[in-house]
């Protein structure tokens, strides 16, 4: 009787074998066409460079094309969400990041679960954000320009690339902290408002240090602190926020690497050391250095608990502050 019920297993248990080898065997296979790699934004910004980075450096180490497509729209949902729906095989991925994935579903509950909806495979970088300052703001540091604030009428004004955007949040998040009566500006993006601030429309903004880097460098701006967890080689006289007695604001404009949920761990193991070694090669290192940005060298699961992090760090103050200007 034990011997016929052992013959009677011996297809499942060789189907289920076949199956587990077939599944090994594609994913080393893997990649046998072109990837798409969606950038949830228009093409120039962080997003966009750092895909770029990415993909050049996935496309030679796995011998086929990384396709950059450019999807924008609703502050990353679109091509985030065109992403969520495809087959979870490895050929659409998209650049993820505090942006599409965790500040705008707050706003866009509907379009996809963060969390849930995708397999959120390696972090890329991405850059600080600055208290960056019009160079004829008659303020040196970061106390003097709060008291600078406590003592204008009505407040001072401050840019930030528009509402629910990371900028956005650092800043609302400074007043609360600091009680400083400031009066927000939203723009319709990081250039525009940047415009503005260097020609001394509005006085201060909380932007990204690759966008102001060019103008503090040029003398046109002057950054009060950044919010990276140290100081950055290129500007080793800013202060970050938490040497200064703020913690809360240590934060980075991160943007990452994730699929569509159900990919395998192992692709996305495989695709995580590519990306990882790819990041920090001195070439990439340079070029990050140049663009004020840093990266981080996680695993696969460290990745996923501070993606985790992050949402539940952001999305209540986002959720927040929906009513506000």
């Amino acid at each position: 009787m034990q011997r016929r019920h052992f013959l009677q297993c011996l297809p499942a248990a060789s189907l289920a074998l076949n199956t587990g080898l077939e599944e090994a065997f594609a994913q080393d296979a893997w990649p046998q066409k072109a990837v798409k790699l969606v950038v949830p934004y228009s093409a120039g910004g962080s997003a966009d460079t750092l895909g770029r980075m990415a993909s050049l450096g996935l496309a030679d180490a796995f011998k086929q094309p990384f396709v950059i497509d450019n999807k924008g729209g609703a502050g990353g949902i679109i091509g985030s969400e065109f992403v969520k729906n495809t087959a979870p095989d490895g050929y659409n991925l998209v650049v993820s990041g505090i942006g599409s994935h965790v500040i705008a579903p707050v706003d866009n509950p509907n379009a996809f679960d963060p969390i849930k909806d995708f397999s959120h495979i390696a972090v890329l970088g991405g850059p600080p954000l600055a208290l960056a300052i019009n160079a004829n703001v008659p303020v040196n540091d970061l106390n003097g320009f709060i008291e600078y604030c406590k003592k204008l009428p009505g407040g001072l004004s401050w840019a930030s690339p528009g509402k629910g955007t990371h900028g956005y949040l650092i800043g609302k998040l400074f007043q609360s902290i600091t009680k400083s009566p400031m009066v927000h500006v939203g723009y319709k993006g990081a250039s525009p408002a940047m415009a503005d601030l260097v020609a001394g429309q509005i006085p201060a903004s909380f932007t990204t240090l690759t966008t102001a880097s060019p103008h503090i460098l040029g003398g046109r701006l002057r950054a009060l602190a950044v919010s990276s967890s140290k100081r950055m080689k290129e500007f080793p006289n800013v202060p970050t926020f938490a040497e200064l007695g703020f913690k809360q604001l240590t934060s980075v404009t991160w943007f990452s690497l994730s699929g569509p949920a159900g990919m395998s761990p192992a692709l996305m193991n495989r695709i995580n050391a590519e990306v990882r070694r790819i990041m920090h090669t001195a070439s990439v290192q340079e070029q990050l250095a140049k663009d004020s940005m840093e990266t981080f060298d996680w695993d696969v699961t460290k990745f996923n608990q501070f993606f985790v992090s992050e949402v539940k760090r952001w999305s209540p103050l986002a959720a927040g502050l929906k009513g506000e200007d």
